[in-house]
């Protein structure tokens, strides 16, 4: 059932565009909501966000070219970035994210049990490799990893426009913290892992395995991020 399928990811709204889109089944959203209280089924609830990148006071920041605008008319126009942690048994893991506004789905990820620089880097290359854009911005905080010289040196080559919000705005980075926030709930919450391996491989499901095919996001009509990209670039209209 859906429901399973999503882990308990899903509340009605969820639910019921699945119904609809994947199933062809038209049902009011009150009844599915019904249903599930009548069968004690509910979405599991995320809990806190918590911060991992520290900001170097002393590197120059880069100018904030958002400006609090997170919109963006098409694919690769607007990246934004941030990490988190991930506990296991062994010791911490660490994960970097880059997502695109214009369909929220993670471009670029990387996985290790360090927080340098090299983390960042790994998720920007895997986002230019998958994405090849051209005049991307790049927003992020003041991490000492998103001002260092080697990530500014990746950006110019790369012509990607590095931007920065400003510090102590929880609002400035909010799209990345929301996806943070979803993998709080939806898997962190509910596993304990034994090793890095195992935590590695639930991160890489999680990501490829869920979030970018199926999860349903109501700012792009409650499409996943794939098919919100697949729909519109093949001239589809979607509704949102």
């Amino acid at each position: 059932m859906i429901y399973g399928r999503s882990k308990g990811r899903y509340g009605s709204p969820n639910i019921h565009a699945e119904l609809k889109d994947d199933h062809d089944i038209h049902v009011g959203q009150k009844r599915v909501a019904r249903l599930m209280r009548e069968n004690g089924l509910k979405s599991i609830v995320a809990p806190n966000y918590v911060v991992t990148t520290t900001p170097d006071i002393a590197a120059p920041a880069n100018e904030d070219l958002v400006q609090r605008q997170f919109k963006a008319d098409g694919p690769d126009q607007l990246w934004v970035a941030d990490a988190t942690y991930v506990p296991t048994w062994a010791g911490m893991i660490y994960l970097a994210i880059v997502l695109d506004v214009w369909s929220h789905k993670i471009v670029g990820w990387a996985i290790e049990d360090h927080l340098r620089t090299q983390l960042m880097l790994d998720a920007l290359n895997m986002a230019l490799a998958q994405r090849r854009p051209e005049n991307v911005i790049h927003h992020s905080d003041h991490g000492c990893q998103y001002t260092s010289c080697a990530f500014g040196k990746r950006c110019r080559e790369m012509n990607v426009m590095p931007s920065m919000g400003t510090v102590g705005d929880a609002y400035d980075n909010a799209m990345a913290e929301s996806v943070f926030a979803s993998l709080e709930k939806e898997l962190l919450k509910h596993r304990r892992f034994k090793s890095k391996a195992e935590a590695r491989m639930a991160l890489f499901e999680w990501i490829e395995g869920w979030y970018n095919p199926h999860r349903r996001h109501s700012s792009i009509g409650r499409l996943s991020p794939n098919n919100f990209e697949r729909r519109l670039l093949a001239g589809q209209a979607v509704r949102i």
